[in-house]
């Protein structure tokens, strides 16, 4: 597959997915977004693959989505075109992704964080919603991706105002996992990712699945779906390897099967 606005690496068992358009602090068009899923899926499908990363460069993650590109959108070619059906295809994905962001990350860029799993900051990060004062609106999911993370009121505050907030106010809200020195971002999110490789991948699935539909389920169903996931780790090869190797006291050795 061919890239024309992303880098894409692998270290190990990690899959890295860079966006590169650095002359428009890598705003995110049509294009890129479509490359972006497209590789998601491709690592999704890949058993060497059990971790990915989306993350810019050690200036800027994204300052937002490509506005040029929508000047002469109307409401049919966008419903033509529907450019957020693949934004859909995003929360299918089953293996973890962890965003590395410094700098900016602001609206188009900030939905990208907020669809992955975990986000680690550098302190010169920034978030924020700023399509009010376009007089627009986020439109691939951040409405709702954020009021699930920081609650209905924070939400409106920060997309309403369409105002910047650094990492630590991020961190602090839930929305940011770890906060660190810029030049350690990468680092960071390498070490974090390789760590998380090593565990069971099945179980690292499951858990995905199940702490994701919390936020919609009512409990019941929730707990339904907990315990369904429970009892299909148990059909696993990496569950008896995860318990004997316990038992052995020694490092497990987990194959994803």
């Amino acid at each position: 597959m061919s890239h024309q606005l992303i880098k894409v690496y692998e270290e190990g068992q990690v899959g890295v997915i860079q966006l590169n358009r650095p002359k428009v602090l890598n705003a995110l068009n049509r294009q890129m977004v479509d490359e972006i899923v497209e590789q998601l899926e491709v690592y999704d499908r890949n058993p060497e693959i059990r971790v990915m990363v989306i993350k810019g460069n050690d200036k800027v993650f994204a300052a937002g989505a490509d506005i040029d590109e929508m000047l002469e959108d109307t409401p049919l070619s966008i419903e033509l075109t529907d450019p957020f059906a693949v934004w859909d295809r995003m929360t299918l994905i089953k293996k973890p992704i962890i965003a590395a962001v410094n700098g900016f990350c602001l609206g188009g860029a900030f939905e990208l964080a907020l669809h992955c799993d975990l986000i680690i900051a550098g302190e010169d990060a920034k978030f924020g919603f700023p399509e009010v004062k376009l007089g627009v609106m986020p439109g691939a999911g951040g409405t709702q991706l954020l009021t699930k993370a920081i609650g209905q009121r924070r939400a409106l505050e920060w997309i309403w105002l369409g105002e910047m907030h650094d990492a630590d106010e991020a961190k602090s809200l839930g929305i940011v996992n770890r906060v660190v020195a810029p030049e350690l971002v990468e680092e960071e999110a390498m070490r974090f990712t390789h760590s998380l490789a090593k565990q069971a991948p099945i179980s690292v699935r499951l858990i995905k699945e199940a702490v994701r539909a919390a936020g919609d389920l009512p409990l019941r169903e929730g707990m339904r779906l907990e315990r369904k996931n429970f009892y299909l780790a148990f059909d696993s090869e990496d569950q008896t390897e995860g318990m004997k190797a316990f038992v052995e006291k020694r490092p497990p050795n987990f194959k994803g099967v």
